[in-house]
């Protein structure tokens, strides 16, 4: 019941007391924030969120709903969802729910009532780490021993809390093919590992006919699927913690053109021969600037990871193409052999930015490239 008393305490012992916004409960997780201004639907649904409780820094979050349309998934991801102020009359011509009933409806807990910027500035200087919410129990010392007895994000794989457990097609073929999607003229298969509708949408509007397959899924298997290049997508956890599908995406980036992105991009930076590192408390946002160094442009970018790759474990076969401007960590890469590419960031990003829809595109040639060669 929205107006519970809730209580978040972080495991260094900081607490914070406020009203339940969401589903009564309790739940551990890891405490993040984003600094995007709108696309709050968009946030809950990513599946890259599994395990994270998101801490929004603009103040008034759900004023204009949600709908079905702008989900990014099958159901909401995050653990729970933290907020100055929850907005408590939404408007908008196509809102067909309040937030607090979505969260409610699909039993996600939610926050408000706190100093969200106090959080923020907390994780800032003392990095994202675990959480414990609650409208069940108030005592501290009980909080304390229940969030230091959770999961740690580095060394956990949640991958396959979040991959499809069957293989699919998009557009799908029984259903009207979304309008201003091309033509058919590749077969893609996606490897999934928390992949966002909206990657869906881009890959079908440079005319990909995209294939999705679990995360286990075997080279051999995906050889046997006669594509004609391989998508890897975002995905939630510690890309370290994935050996059986780095030994996979090894194989596979000799055989076929291949297009990573954000957890893509990790496992790309692994297979390639480099390491991940954890960030101290990660990029997430709709207004990151990264450098291309290919054509020197500077977009601005939409960004949700805590890992990110290491510049000096990259061997000389691999090209940095993309830098972030804010603190110089690297944002893509591209084998200087091998026909594939890769970038940390979002540029599928829906509500956006849309500076980076020209990747797709570039995939779509070097698929095009691989068909005439």
């Amino acid at each position: 019941m929205r107006g519970e008393k809730a209580a978040l305490l972080l495991e260094d012992g900081t607490a914070f007391v406020g009203r339940s916004c969401g589903h009564p409960g309790e739940v551990c997780a890891e405490v993040v924030f984003n600094t995007a201004m709108t696309g709050y639907q968009e946030i809950a649904t990513d599946p890259s969120y599994a395990g994270q409780m998101v801490t929004m820094t603009y103040p008034l979050i759900g004023n204009y709903g949600v709908n079905r349309r702008d989900t990014e998934s099958d159901r909401i991801y995050v653990s729970a969802m933290i907020v100055r102020e929850m907005a408590g009359l939404p408007s908008n011509w196509r809102q067909e729910q309040s937030i607090q009933d979505y969260f409610i409806a699909n039993r996600v807990m939610g926050l408000e009532g706190i100093d969200t910027r106090q959080l923020v500035r907390h994780i800032r200087s003392q990095g994202a780490m675990r959480g414990i919410l609650s409208t069940e129990d108030h005592d501290q010392e009980s909080l304390r021993r229940k969030v230091l007895e959770s999961p740690q994000m580095v060394g956990r794989d949640l991958v396959l809390d979040v991959t499809t457990r069957e293989r699919y097609e998009f557009p799908r073929p029984t259903t009207v093919e979304p309008p201003g999607l091309s033509k058919p003229d590749f077969r893609v298969v996606a490897y999934d590992f928390g992949i966002k509708e909206n990657i869906l949408r881009q890959l079908a509007a440079i005319g990909a006919r995209t294939l999705v397959v679990p995360a286990t899924t075997k080279a051999e298997e995906v050889e046997a699927l006669r594509p004609d290049g391989i998508f890897l997508s975002n995905g939630p956890g510690d890309p370290a913690a994935l050996g059986y599908i780095i030994e996979e995406v090894k194989k596979v980036i000799r055989r076929y053109p291949t297009f990573g992105i954000c957890l893509g991009h990790q496992l790309l930076g692994w297979a390639f021969g480099g390491t991940t590192y954890k960030l101290k408390f990660g990029h997430r946002g709709a207004n990151h600037p990264v450098k291309d160094m290919t054509t020197s442009r500077v977009e601005i970018t939409s960004q949700n990871h805590g890992f990110a790759v290491w510049p000096e474990s990259l061997p000389s076969d691999v090209e940095i193409t993309h830098w972030n401007l804010n603190d110089q960590t690297v944002e893509g890469m591209a084998h200087k052999s091998l026909p594939c590419f890769c970038v940390q960031y979002h540029p599928e990003a829906s509500p956006g930015p849309h500076d980076s829809h020209y990747l797709f595109r570039r995939f779509h040639d070097l698929l095009q490239a691989a068909g005439q060669s």
